[in-house]
């Protein structure tokens, strides 16, 4: 393997971006925050559900509660681009192996919403999964095996790939 492809494999890559929107009910909130995800992601929107009842919150087991986009690739970059700039990230909000997450609070923050009062204004959180080329070794279901350690992708990679590539700025 030369130095160039070796340089290649352990440069890290977004896998996914996930955009969720938790509303608690089902109805005409719902159906906006839906509107809205689709708008500001440019992809069809799918509803969750609760996965167990809640009595004290008036949820019950299958009950549509949110909606999320999964987006991957270039999609997944052009939103990220337009999402970092409406949030500071913190060292805090990175886990072990590189993911990220993060929560806007408004969705006006982007360029393309505005404020309507009939809709209000909705919140939605953010996860992007960063991976390695060859990541997929170990989630296959033939011959699956464990990532080496010094390939594994931890936080300072995370940092270092987004402050890289995104003009982000991340504090303690």
């Amino acid at each position: 393997m030369s130095e160039a492809e070796f340089h290649e494999m352990r440069e890290p890559t977004i896998e996914k971006a996930v955009v969720h929107m938790g509303v608690g009910q089902g109805g005409r909130e719902l159906q906006n925050a839906e509107e809205i995800l689709e708008e500001i992601t440019g992809q069809e929107s799918v509803r969750t559900t609760a996965k167990r009842t809640e009595p004290e919150f008036g949820i019950r087991e299958g009950d549509p509660i949110g909606a999320k986009v999964t987006l991957r690739g270039d999609d997944a970059a052009e939103f990220l681009t337009r999402a970092f700039g409406a949030v500071s990230l913190r060292r805090s909000q990175f886990d072990d192996t590189g993911n990220v997450s993060f929560g806007i609070e408004e969705h006006t923050d982007f360029p393309s919403q505005e404020y309507d009062p009939n809709i209000g204004i909705f919140g939605l959180d953010v996860t992007v999964n960063l991976v390695r080329p060859g990541y997929r070794v170990s989630k296959r279901d033939k011959r699956s095996q464990p990532i080496p350690e010094n390939h594994r992708l931890d936080t300072e990679d995370a940092i270092s790939f987004l402050e890289a590539n995104f003009d982000v700025e991340v504090t303690q």
